[in-house]
């Protein structure tokens, strides 16, 4: 290589760096060879470096999304049993993992008794979202409560509530948990109401509505968040034998079989 098309590629890399452009940097030059032995044309050659920078954005977004999002791993689409939900909730299930809900703000409630596969579900919605290029946030509801307090204490909520914003949906597990402290219902009230119609909440519960006055101390405040919460809602509701203690029926046989 010429000193003169040394300088050129080395001012080619700056100027790609600069402008924020790795997969033309890591690829232009070997596909510049593929394009060259082919016989490509020049609009070809840039149409499959444009592809290839897109493409590897995209990854890097859902990998950073799928960080942020502390889903549970293993808990996707793929390991859950969907034969052992009634047809229409499967329906129901595989429609929210394509994420159209999201565009009107619609929540999902996920009511049941414990061990019935709603976190499971809940997270393998989540992973689909996340996969689709959704912002998620999954979390339980007491450990987001305990931030949300902090950051009163801290004269930060409106701060931590604006950065809960940018995600467009919160997953939050287990309602039916939390201490049922006045203060810790004060500050989940207020931020089921900065998100209502205008961003999506996913939220499972032990509970059903008319036993969220246990949750919410107030009979209005109840109300008031039952309605907040179900207005633009899809309810999925899990009946039953545990699916945990199936599993656990299971695993005992399968023990006790390879004992005999």
């Amino acid at each position: 290589m010429s000193a003169a098309a040394a300088a050129r590629e080395e001012l080619l890399e700056l100027r790609l760096k600069g402008l924020r452009l790795p997969g033309f940097l890591a690829h232009y030059a070997a596909l510049a060879k593929k394009a060259a032995t082919e016989g490509w044309d020049p609009i070809g050659y840039l149409c499959e470096l444009v592809a290839l920078e897109v493409a590897e954005r995209s990854d890097r977004r859902i990998k950073r999304l799928l960080d942020e999002a502390k889903l549970p791993r293993g808990k996707t689409l793929s390991t859950l049993e969907l034969a052992r939900y009634p047809v229409p909730m499967r329906t129901q299930i595989q429609e929210l993992c394509r994420g159209e809900f999201l565009s009107e703000a619609v929540n999902v409630c996920l009511i049941g008794l414990v061990g019935n596969g709603k976190s499971h579900v809940m997270a393998a919605i989540g992973h689909s979202l996340v996969e689709r290029g959704a912002a998620v946030l999954y979390t339980s509801v007491a450990a987001l409560v305990e931030k949300l307090l902090e950051a009163k204490r801290d004269l930060r909520l409106t701060r931590e509530l604006k950065r809960l914003d940018r995600f467009d949906c919160l997953a939050l597990d287990d309602i039916s948990y939390v201490q049922k402290d006045r203060a810790e219902m004060e500050v989940l009230f207020t931020l089921l109401a900065e998100r209502y119609e205008r961003k999506s909440v996913m939220i499972t519960s032990n509970l059903v509505f008319s036993q969220w006055d246990q949750i919410f101390k107030d009979p209005m405040t109840a109300a008031a968040a039952i309605d907040r919460i179900i207005h633009h809602a899809v309810v999925l509701e899990f009946t039953g034998p545990s699916l945990r203690a199936e599993v656990a029926q299971r695993r005992a046989a399968a023990t006790k079989q390879a004992r005999a």
